[in-house]
């Protein structure tokens, strides 16, 4: 294990991405245009062969395909399909369901445009006692994956699993419940130059699983939901402090400028953004910055994406299908300065490294989407000049009977001339 933290904290060199929301430990990074974009889909009874499915699209504009489907592999089965993550060579991606516990590992190396299931990981029920992976993030060699909930109760109480890159299980880490710490987990992100692990929180199979409508008018219910985010140091991968964070807080973006020591998050039911910082004493500490939208009317802000400058934050809303960029040149004081209605209902919000493209999909959870003519899904493509976000294609997962798009990471073909050595 100790080769493997030293790795951790000196691999400070390849803190950068394609995406802006990856490991800082990915290779094979993307800087000019990506050729892919690689959705986790949600699958639907009745639509195509109603499975979960990885669906690759063309978004090349010099590609004749482009803005349209070249492959798909299904699974063959429905596990409420959510996020996935590249290994730290970019060779594979690692995704899973919050209904279970399998994880299934794609090859996007050898032929980017046609990944390839290769491994199914079934064992993290069994090791840990976690159901419903979340999030997969990339160590040196390694992949820490985040879970939702437990197979004992499949409430909110769950932990961190880290695998080797061949899928073999090495370790377990239960979320704390002891200082503040309520148990509960969501996303996790490293900061390797501070030798810290940050993770946030949110809520169980037992409420996610639930419809939205009959959930929120459970009082009870809605009394499960995570109001903490936890610093680990990641050397020892021990709690080192736990943070008062109300309202479910979800994605974790650090800034990627080196200058920088925060990272910066928003509270679903709250909708506040809430900034991880370090005084110049070396302490950390979390606070309330700012607000998205109108919080009375429960917008639910669901994902966001910084650039990789840290002075642009990107944030999706669902209920009001709301895209809203905020500056952050002081990240103590965001301040929203475009927004864009991009659909009925959105989930995920992807850039790329350049910021001149965004991403955007439709999916939140099965039971939580909207119904009716509001239940759009999709996969749009936006162009950002700095002023305006300008639609440049779509792709109807519902037409093209795919079922619910949501999580996205970026594909390039120059990834197949690397790992063949053509």
């Amino acid at each position: 294990m100790r080769w493997f933290v030293l790795a951790c904290i000196t691999a400070i060199g390849v803190a950068h991405a394609d995406e802006t929301c990856n490991s800082p430990y990915i290779s094979q990074l993307i800087k000019g245009q990506e050729d892919y974009v690689y959705v986790w889909t949600l699958g639907v009874e009745g639509l195509g062969d109603g499975s979960d499915k990885l669906v690759t699209i063309d978004v090349n504009p010099k590609s004749k395909r482009y803005g349209k489907v070249i492959s798909k592999v299904s699974t063959g089965t429905r596990v409420e399909a959510h996020h996935m993550g590249f290994t730290d060579d970019r060779r594979y991606l690692w995704a899973g369901g919050l209904s279970d516990n399998r994880i299934w590992v794609f090859d996007v190396g050898r032929n980017p445009a046609a990944p390839k299931l290769v491994r199914t990981i079934d064992d993290l029920g069994e090791k840990s006692g976690f159901l419903g992976p979340h999030t997969y993030y990339a160590l040196p060699g390694r992949m820490l994956v985040q879970a939702l909930s437990n197979t004992q109760d499949k409430g909110g109480r769950t932990g961190m699993a880290l695998y080797n890159n061949k899928g073999e299980f090495i370790a377990s880490y239960s979320m704390p419940t002891e200082g503040g710490g309520d148990g509960y987990g969501y996303d996790l992100a490293v900061n390797p130059k501070q030798n810290v692990l940050l993770t946030s929180s949110f809520t169980g199979y037992a409420n996610y699983m639930r419809p939205l409508g009959e959930l929120i008018k459970d009082a009870e219910a809605m009394k499960k939901f995570g109001n903490s985010m936890v610093l680990w140091n990641l050397k020892t991968m021990k709690p080192a402090k736990v943070f008062a964070v109300p309202g479910a807080p979800l994605e974790i973006r650090w800034s990627l400028n080196p200058k920088d020591n925060w990272a910066i998050t928003a509270a679903a039911l709250t909708s506040k953004l809430w900034l991880v910082k370090q005084d110049a004493k070396g302490q950390w500490a979390a606070k309330e910055v700012g607000t998205v939208g109108d919080p009375s009317k429960i917008p639910l802000p669901v994902d966001i994406s910084i650039t990789r400058d840290g002075k642009g934050l990107w944030v999706n809303t669902f209920m009001d299908g709301t895209t809203r960029y905020f500056d952050l040149s002081n990240p103590e004081a965001p301040k929203q300065t475009y927004e864009k209605v991009t659909g009925k209902q959105i989930n995920m919000i992807s850039q790329s490294w350049d910021g001149k493209r965004l991403y955007i999909t439709s999916s939140l959870l099965a039971n939580w989407d909207k119904g009716g003519a509001d239940n759009e899904q999709f996969l749009r493509g936006f162009a950002w000049d700095g002023s305006e976000l300008t639609p440049k294609f779509e792709v109807d997962f519902v037409k093209e009977k795919l079922g619910r798009a949501h999580h996205m990471k970026l594909g390039t073909k120059a990834q197949r001339a690397t790992v063949t050595g053509a």
